[in-house]
């Protein structure tokens, strides 16, 4: 994700040139690549240190690559003009600089600024570069509109992400979860309801509900892409195309798609396409609920780890750093600690990508740049803290057998499977004179039940106890 570099944006800058645009003049750094628009813009929206991220651009340059190819087959635009805008917007791609794209995420909630500062980008390469005359807006933006623009730029670069980084990381996720649960198949540890002792469970029980998440994730989000994947792009202003041939999304389609494995497909209906963001607001809510899923996960990582001596120690997690700058041999969850900032954060852009998609007034959502740097960052975030858990948690993770043993063998809430033949009050009084007593409860059975020690081992084997039933 980008930020704005204050101190280079705000120094003195001694060389200028004189554009205009429908407005009039503007004084413009003498070395930049942008034009008037920009610079207005840049003028204007002095709210943060946040600019579009680079993804976000960059799927801005698909969609005018796309779009001059369509136009030259409709024969809208000749084959030197196609060709160029296509140059320059690769070029572009291939060497990106921070300092062409300086807006403000915060900015007209259109996020025309940020159209044209690409439309300008692009004219301006094309004038240095490969000495081409382009107008930003009759060549570059023909047949669009930021209305259309945007919006379908925000579902390709979210749908680019999901596909390429953010589904196969969860996979991993997936994976290793399941490889280590394998190797844990007979492990048995004791449950937890309340964070306090129950019965108990294997850890290839608990880590295959990890893994039900995170599976099911993956299936709520691949639906979802099904929506997310249809661009708006042809309904130019308000829906109705207007300044854009009856067939420019076709052949726009066709021009985006070729070299990519990705496909996209046409918005059926344009006017909900530019007015609402339904499809990433419903795309938001899955990364909140794959946060929450994380989430989950990454505390349950921690308690596990917690102590070593005075915690609950039924794992050790990976050391990756020193712990503590004053105590001496401290080592913490730094990677779910880490992941739970990372997935509160999800949750947070969700809640404004979530009141950004009620910003549909009429034929237009006016919160899009909000929407486009959140998304872009929680489609981030998500997919690297899946990696980071995959790899340096859930890879590593060491069982300390001898500690869970001795926990489950003074678990009086074993007694529950006794419950079928001395009943449940005789059972709590067992449980609670094991717990008075210190001693296991196989011990205390015996004492208070006509049952022989071989029967009580058979009724209290813990292993037996995780296949659920009768006994």
């Amino acid at each position: 994700m980008l930020i704005r570099d204050t101190k280079s944006m705000n120094k003195k800058v001694n060389k200028f040139r004189v554009e205009n645009d429908s407005m009039g003049d503007v004084k413009i750094p003498s070395d930049a690549l942008y034009g008037p628009q920009t610079q207005r813009a840049v003028d204007n929206f002095l709210i943060s240190d946040l600019v579009m991220p680079r993804e976000f651009i960059s799927s801005i340059l698909h969609v005018k690559i796309a779009a001059a190819k369509a136009n030259y087959k409709l024969g809208l635009i000749d084959k030197k003009i196609c060709e160029t805008i296509v140059r320059s917007a690769e070029f572009l791609q291939k060497s990106y600089v921070d300092e062409n794209f300086p807006i403000d995420v915060f900015q007209t909630g259109s996020g025309t600024s940020t159209n044209m500062n690409v439309n300008e980008v692009i004219s301006n390469i094309s004038k240095k570069k490969f000495k081409i005359k382009l107008h930003p807006n009759d060549h570059v933006n023909m047949s669009q509109s930021s209305n259309d623009v945007i919006p379908s730029a925000i579902n390709h670069c979210a749908y680019s992400i999901a596909n390429t980084k953010l589904l196969p990381s969860l996979v991993l996720l997936s994976k290793e979860i399941d490889s280590k649960s394998k190797k844990l198949r007979n492990v048995v540890k004791t449950g937890r309801t309340h964070l306090m002792d129950a019965m108990p469970i294997t850890f290839e029980q608990e880590l295959s509900g990890w893994k039900s998440q995170v599976d099911d994730n993956i299936s709520s989000l691949k639906n979802t892409l099904l929506r997310l994947k249809r661009l708006t792009i042809g309904g130019t202003a308000v829906g109705t195309g207007i300044n854009a041939h009856k067939l420019f999304t076709k052949e726009f389609l066709v021009a985006l798609n070729k070299n990519s494995k990705l496909k996209y497909i046409d918005k059926k209906n344009k006017f909900e396409g530019s007015s609402s963001q339904d499809d990433v607001v419903l795309y938001s809510a899955n990364l909140r609920a794959i946060a929450i899923s994380l989430i989950k996960i990454s505390n349950d990582l921690r308690w596990m780890n917690s102590g070593p001596g005075a915690g609950i120690s039924d794992i050790t997690l990976k050391a990756l750093q020193p712990g503590s700058s004053i105590m001496p041999g401290k080592v913490n969850p730094v990677i779910p600690e880490s992941a739970l900032m990372a997935c509160y954060q999800v949750v947070g852009n969700d809640t404004t990508i979530m009141l950004c998609g009620q910003s549909g007034n009429f034929q237009l959502n006016v919160a899009l740049p909000v929407i486009a740097y959140n998304i872009v960052q929680s489609s981030n975030i998500i997919s690297n803290t899946a990696i980071s858990l995959s790899k340096k948690c859930i890879r590593d993770f060491e069982v300390n057998k001898e500690t869970i043993k001795t926990s489950l063998n003074s678990n009086p809430i074993l007694v529950t499977a006794l419950n079928r033949i001395i009943g449940y009050e005789k059972g709590a009084y067992i449980a609670k004179k094991a717990y008075k007593l210190g001693l296991p409860i196989i011990e205390v059975a015996l004492k208070e039940t006509n049952l022989s020690e071989k029967e009580l081992k058979k009724l209290l084997d813990p292993l037996l106890l995780t296949k659920g039933g009768i006994k």
